[in-house]
């Protein structure tokens, strides 16, 4: 069975950096996907989209959060991470990770999300 799991610390504090992964089972990241995302969605806002590795690696991200984001893969594990520097109480989210089954061209393997929140 396809799983993604989100897993790292719940709180930050401003100005660091976030650090979150996505471990992946049932299914290779470099094989099984054609694509792995990072998603957020803040208290009383909606989906917002971070960013995107493709399973040749490369990266596409949101303009938004382009100079702050880096989402990287490693294979061996079968884990995509995300970082995101000088974080703000404006980063507290639901972040979830997602991956593009190559069967179905979609995004629709996702996890259960994880709370982060910014706060000294």
């Amino acid at each position: 069975q396809v799983q993604l799991q989100e897993s790292g610390p719940g709180l930050v504090k401003p100005s660091q950096t976030l650090s979150l992964t996505c471990t992946v089972s049932g299914g290779s990241i470099t094989t099984s996907y054609t694509a792995s995302s990072w998603i957020r969605q803040p208290p009383g806002k909606g989906l917002e989209w971070m960013g995107v590795i493709g399973d040749d690696g490369r990266t596409w991200y949101n303009p938004s959060l382009k100079s702050r984001t880096s989402i990287s893969r490693d294979t061996t594990k079968n884990q995509f991470s995300l970082q995101l520097s000088s974080v703000s109480p404006e980063d507290t989210a639901v972040y979830y990770c997602a991956a593009r089954r190559r069967t179905t061209g979609r995004f629709d393997v996702w996890g259960q999300g994880t709370q982060v929140t910014v706060s000294s």
